[in-house]
């Protein structure tokens, strides 16, 4: 009468079992579509937790329990918890549910453990996530431990989060039921386990999926004890197109005579992934089936959230199903908050949220320091516990040293709004208590905290703005080259990537010089170490430079998809090249830099060809995973004669021009571009015209030096003929002209000449996308 199987329930049975059994009986129900993998079982009905409060007498001594409650006192919300929980705890469970539970235990799962999940009427929900609030039991063995389990789940509707959330929300507590989830155990002890989001949680993005994964059960991901390993796999071509290793610092796992325990992990097994490729891609796309299938039920696109184990056999099951909460997957604002200062960040994590949060640092260790916590501070902590939520509501922001950005501690940083930064290497430490910081999760996937209050500007685009913004006939593309704001910025009415540079990714994602690389052996001994911290115990470092340089790549790539994003090789001066860990032994000291050793020069010179071949294997590689979007510009060449020799060593190195390789464009910003543009036109497949540097080239000023910066000019006539005679060239031709440059936007009469003379794409730093679309709208309606 109680106990009704998993496979027999759907959806149209939240009320009577609970979110959780009823979303994964419609899993079980779908597989035949889905092709996820749903451990069986029987959910406990909600008829019987309230048969339970009712034939105890329990109802009116809970409602007693929590009169006039104010969960922002926090001392009292734990005493009142508690006792509503022992009310519900010490009442015996009735004999016959007893014996139905044993007989059920028995049918479906005999002597074999399984995991004991509560599953409350308003948990999972799209509009009531209540993540983490309720009980799990994991590992339970025999009817008897089911039973008690059963009972405390039940206690678990009056966890002290439990109660503020309800608060929160307006709900009552009488409103609630809870059902239980009786499952078999997937022993994930040692194999994996972790959570999927059917989108990016951090920015919204819809087109891919984020597996997190640590060794041993779920519990240490879902808990925020453990930095995971984080895999990003494109939906439209399946390409794992990100990967980060995580610290992986314990394995949750059974612990003898029941419960469980964390284990530390092995060095080598912390820097091995806890999750191969294509099982990330199985699960990306069950959750993505999951994803279209919970929609359509719901008749709106509901993202969704899965919780998923891999037992020591490899095999992958989903435990766990609910719809994503949180800002980004309400389809929110753009949030483009942008740090105004430069100042040295105190220390860094994983960022959780696109904001930036200033105030009062207050560390606190335990929750007896929580009355500390005054509106508007910075919570630092360990471990940011989602029974602090109350409290959680009227911070800044939140600095944590452990954690993953799937953790119940970034789902509720994420509802509440909070910037947080989690997996910060001694946060107690390195920021200070009681002295103003900033908290900055604006700058990508890296959040970072600054001492003293930066300034800032704060910039939200809703989404009937971004679809206002008008078409235009010329295209309007971004500069960028940051891999960790491709996501965020994808939702600009852009069409596509006219300028990726690869330098901040070779700075930031490898952190690594080519030719330290190549020539390991020639570095010397004291040069070695900051190679080695980057390579993680790993030898194969071509494959390391390749592979991190080919996920920078393919996240721009993945974000754009399927608009065109057009790749610069790396174009750093001798002086910025020798920047980078282990660059210096083979950097020559250059007295003007900027006309030196850099571009085609550097691809064809004997020392550096290795170094460009690696380049062009991080391309190649994108391109094999699906993601032909990704096309390539040489920068900085002379003469038509080096470019033909650079698309030689190209094709050798496996990236040929045509044949279903990359388009390849000129990046036009030398003198001889323009004045050989014809020759060059028979070499590529497009023009970009790089105003900036041509200006400089063609009029000899360097813009930074101060004495003669007033002669920089884009405007000037010279510039301007440069300009023509590239067009002019491409046209002849009928190949696409491009230009990356500031200065249509700043000025009108030049946005309009590059019109009229047929520039078919101009390129602008992000913030600029959307003034000018604008601009050109009004431009090709014949406005001024």
């Amino acid at each position: 009468m109680f106990v009704r199987p998993l496979d027999q329930v759907t959806l149209a049975d939240v009320a009577a079992v609970g979110a959780k059994c009823a979303t994964l009986g419609e899993l079980i129900a779908a597989r035949a579509v889905l092709g996820a993998a749903v451990p069986g079982g029987f959910a406990v009905t909600t008829e019987a937790y309230r048969r339970h409060l009712v034939d105890h007498g329990l109802v009116a001594p809970l409602a007693a329990a929590l009169a006039g409650l104010d969960p922002d006192d926090l001392d009292d919300l734990a005493r009142r918890a508690a006792s509503a929980r022992a009310l519900i705890e010490r009442a015996p469970v009735a004999p016959a549910l007893a014996a139905e539970l044993a007989a059920a235990v028995a049918a479906h799962h005999g002597d074999a453990a399984v995991a004991v999940r509560s599953s409350a009427t308003v948990e999972d929900l799209a509009a009531a996530s209540a993540a983490g609030q309720q009980t799990s039991f994991l590992h339970v063995r025999g009817a008897s431990a089911v039973v008690d389990a059963v009972r405390r789940c039940w206690a678990s509707a009056f966890t002290a989060r439990a109660i503020a959330y309800r608060r929160a929300h307006g709900l009552p507590d009488e409103a609630v039921a809870v059902g239980v989830l009786v499952q078999a155990m997937v022993a994930a002890d040692r194999g994996a386990a972790g959570v999927a989001f059917s989108l990016d949680p951090e920015t919204g993005f819809p087109d891919v999926v984020l597996v997190s994964s640590a060794w041993g059960l779920g519990d240490a991901v879902v808990g925020g004890r453990v930095r995971p390993d984080e895999l990003y796999v494109h939906k439209p071509t399946g390409a794992v197109v990100w990967r980060r290793v995580g610290a992986k610092e314990v394995r949750c796992v059974e612990a003898r005579g029941g419960g469980l325990r964390d284990e530390p992990v092995s060095l080598e097994d912390r820097r091995r992934p806890s999750l191969p490729d294509d099982a990330a891609r199985t699960l990306a796309g069950w959750t993505t089936a999951i994803e279209a299938h919970l929609s359509a039920r719901a008749g709106a696109p509901t993202p969704v959230e899965v919780e998923w184990a891999r037992d020591a056999g490899g095999a992958l099951h989903v435990v766990q199903a609910r719809p994503a909460t949180g800002r980004a997957a309400r389809a929110p604002a753009l949030r483009l908050d942008r740090l105004l200062g430069h100042a040295a960040a105190i220390a860094h994590g994983t960022s959780v949220g696109a904001g930036i949060g200033i105030g009062r640092a207050r560390v606190v260790t335990s929750s007896a320091q929580l009355d500390q916590v005054e509106r508007g501070d910075v919570v630092v902590t360990t471990l940011a516990d989602p029974d602090w939520t109350p409290v959680l509501r009227r911070v800044a922001a939140i600095v944590a040293e452990r954690g993953g950005r799937t953790s119940h501690a970034a789902v509720v940083a994420r509802e509440l709004d909070v910037p947080a930064v989690v997996g910060v290497e001694g946060a107690l430490r390195r920021v200070p208590d009681g002295e103003i910081v900033t908290v900055s999760c604006a700058e990508g996937d890296v959040g970072r905290i600054y001492r003293g209050a930066q300034p800032f500007e704060p910039l939200e685009l809703d989404a009937a703005t971004l679809a206002a913004v008008p078409s235009t006939r010329t295209r309007v593309e971004m500069s960028l080259g940051r891999p960790d704001r491709a996501f965020r910025l994808a939702r600009l009415p852009c069409d596509g990537i006219g300028l990726a540079r690869i330098e901040y990714v070779l700075t930031t994602w490898v952190g690594l010089h080519p030719l330290a690389v190549v020539h390991y052996d020639r570095l010397p001994l004291e040069l070695r170490g900051p190679i080695d911290a980057r390579l993680d115990g790993r030898t194969d470092r071509a494959e390391v430079f390749v592979d991190r340089l080919a996920q920078g790549l393919a996240v721009l790539a993945a974000a754009m998809w399927p608009r065109p994003v057009r790749m610069r090789f790396s174009d750093f001066t001798s002086a910025e090249f020798a920047r980078l860990p282990g660059g210096l032994p083979f950097e020559p000291l250059e007295a003007n830099p900027l006309l030196g050793w850099r571009g085609a020069s550097r691809y064809l010179d004997p020392e550096c060809r290795e170094a460009f071949a690696l380049e062009c294997a991080a391309v190649r590689r994108v391109r094999e995973l699906g993601l032909t979007n990704l096309h390539v510009m040489l920068p900085f060449c002379r003469t038509p004669d080096d470019a033909a020799r650079v698309l030689e060593l190209a094709a050798a190195a496996g990236l040929p021009r045509g044949a279903g390789g990359p388009s390849w464009h000129l990046l036009a910003e030398l003198p001889s571009n323009a004045l050989l543009a014809d020759r060059f036109a028979e070499l590529f497949d497009g023009f970009t015209i790089g105003l900036t540097d041509l200006t400089q080239l063609v009029l000899g000023v360097d813009r930074e030096a101060a004495r003669v910066a007033t002669s920089f000019d884009e405007r000037d006539p010279a510039v301007r003929r440069a300009c023509g005679l590239v067009i002019d060239a491409a046209r002849a031709r009928g190949l696409p002209v491009a230009l990356v440059g500031q200065a249509p936007l700043d000025d009108p009469a030049l946005a309009r000449w590059l019109v009229e003379r047929g520039v078919g794409a101009i390129s602008v730093a992000p913030d600029s996308v959307i003034p000018l679309r604008r601009q050109l709208a009004a431009i090709e309606a014949g406005g001024a």
